[in-house]
């Protein structure tokens, strides 16, 4: 879907269309509007915080809408002998999807796919004692948590971390109007940047950019059914 479509469209559901009625919305609300959307709509989606009640790949429609903001980030992991950490997540980061790496021990063996399980920053000291649970060279298991912003992976120095590789979901990419100023750059963008989704996934998107828009104007009962509708059909 083109940006010209996409307000015109925003503007329809606002009940807006530059008519003399009500004030024009001006480009900039709209893309601001747009963009706070589908950020709201992707965190849904992962979270499980739509009608399905089903998440990230829970669902194959889900996964065709969100596979594209899947990024594997490989940088800046350090060893801090009780575990690795890794540097700050990336400013596009969303939410995790999955850590993975390789565990070496000797120079005789060959490397170890680690099989990693997510866990509880309050559980650390809990599952470093457990026999089935703390870091293991003989079962290449181990856990990992999130502290600050960023990841750890614990090894309780049994073993080297190699190759490590966090997968998570990023934030879409920002759209900008032609000749529009963008709110948070303060800078007037020269060309289009459109949106990444589908034009099935954009339409969903433009009903929640629009209940913003009428919650900002104070519209009450048309920001009500607008996000009745998008709920329905999120």
């Amino acid at each position: 879907m083109n940006n010209a479509l996409l307000q015109l469209k925003v503007k329809q559901r606002v009940n807006k269309l530059d008519s003399e009625d009500f004030d024009n919305i001006p480009c900039w609300q709209i893309q601001e509007a747009f963009n706070k959307a589908q950020r709201e709509w992707v965190r849904r989606q992962v979270n499980a915080i739509n009608q399905k009640r089903v998440g990230r790949e829970g669902d194959s429609q889900v996964i065709a809408d969100l596979q594209n903001l899947l990024v594997t980030w490989k940088d800046g992991f350090v060893n801090r002998h009780l575990f690795y950490e890794s540097c700050d997540f990336p400013s596009d980061y969303i939410v995790f999807a999955r850590v993975s790496a390789f565990a070496k021990k000797d120079e005789c063996c060959p490397p170890r796919r680690l099989t990693i399980y997510q866990a509880e920053e309050s559980d650390v000291d809990i599952l470093l004692k457990d026999p089935n649970k703390n870091p293991s060279w003989k079962w290449a298991e181990t856990f990992s948590t999130f502290f600050g912003n960023k990841v750890r992976i614990y090894t309780e120095e049994k073993f080297e971390i190699i190759n490590p590789e966090v997968i998570y979901y990023r934030k879409p990419i920002t759209v900008q109007f032609n000749g529009c100023t963008d709110t948070e750059t303060g800078l007037t963008s020269t060309s289009d940047v459109l949106c990444e989704f589908r034009d099935s996934v954009i339409e969903l998107i433009i009903d929640d950019a629009a209940a913003i828009i009428s919650g900002d104007l104070d519209m009450q009962q048309n920001m009500q059914r607008l996000n009745q509708a998008e709920q329905h059909n999120t």
